[in-house]
């Protein structure tokens, strides 16, 4: 005889309770193609039709910056944030927010509501942001966590109408900027495969749609003036000469697992950048994502 069935029939003849096998959630929408997922699936959500949205979430039309770590994120979520209209905070990692029930009866209360786990974990989502956003006093919010790359169809379906920035940067100045912000930690080799990872799953939200602006770390660096405007029409907002001097007025904290804490973005002005790496001077590993960005 199982061991559940040896379970139920003491637990039945005590307390009337029986255990049962609770299956495991199948996720809402598959991976991105070429997409390898930090996590296991979420939890099953819905997509709220742009009908909906009003009585679902709080907040309306969020930007995420989608880009790799070590790719110029804090630098342009500084620039962004000093602008009148945007609050750029530091990096929020709300993936990692995660909502479970505390026992059977809050599972079926919510259900009965038509709310699976999924949806709890985006009503925590949109709230969290929300409230930052409502504190800083303006009108958009930017988030640039770079693991954001990882779940970008459910940023996508949280927020149907939320906004895509994808920042590029050549995969090898990546890979040997990760290396450096530890390098006994985290070696050459090791940093060349992680950051890969993250790559990858940048191209395959870019490459899922729909839409997004697309801007280059080398070019923001070059003529930040010219990017900056550009930005800023996609956005719909008004082009202002101090996100060049961003300064204090960027915004958020500059800590270790926020974001870059270093000098160089301690400075407020925009600086340029690495030289690009030679042919000969790329990973092997690197060579395909620098030919799919144009760097090859």
């Amino acid at each position: 005889m199982s061991l559940t069935r040896t379970l139920n029939r003491a637990l039945t003849a005590t307390t009337g309770l029986q255990v049962r096998r609770v299956p495991r959630p199948a996720p809402s929408r598959p991976a991105a193609p070429g997409a390898r997922s930090e996590q296991p699936p979420g939890p099953a959500y819905r997509c709220p039709p742009p009908e909906d949205l009003p009585v679902e979430r709080l907040l309306r039309e969020p930007v995420f910056i989608i880009s790799s770590v070590r790719s110029g994120s804090t630098l342009l979520r500084m620039m962004l944030g000093a602008h009148s209209r945007l609050h750029a905070p530091h990096e929020l990692h709300i993936r990692h927010l995660r909502v479970d029930h505390g026992n059977a009866v809050a599972r079926s209360a919510t259900t009965a509501l038509g709310l699976a786990r999924g949806d709890l974990e985006h009503l925590l989502w949109d709230r969290v942001l929300h409230r930052e956003l409502v504190r800083s006093g303006k009108d958009v919010i930017v988030e640039k966590t770079p693991g954001n790359a990882f779940v970008y169809r459910r940023l996508r379906d949280c927020w149907p109408d939320a906004r895509f920035v994808f920042l590029l940067r050549h995969p090898e100045s990546v890979a040997r900027s990760w290396h450096e912000s530890d390098p006994v930690k985290r070696p050459y080799e090791a940093a060349v495969a992680e950051s890969l990872r993250y790559m990858e799953a940048v191209e395959a939200a870019r490459a899922a749609g729909p839409g997004g602006h697309t801007v280059r770390y080398e070019d923001i660096t070059a003529a930040p003036q010219e990017q900056m405007r550009r930005l800023c029409a996609f956005l719909g907002i008004d082009y202002e000469p101090g996100m060049l001097r961003y300064g204090r007025a960027g915004g958020g904290r500059l800590v270790r697992g926020l974001g870059d804490w270093r000098e160089t973005i301690r400075t407020g002005e925009v600086r340029p950048g690495r030289p690009l790496p030679g042919p000969g001077e790329i990973a092997e590993a690197l060579r395909p994502m620098c030919r799919t960005w144009g760097y090859l």
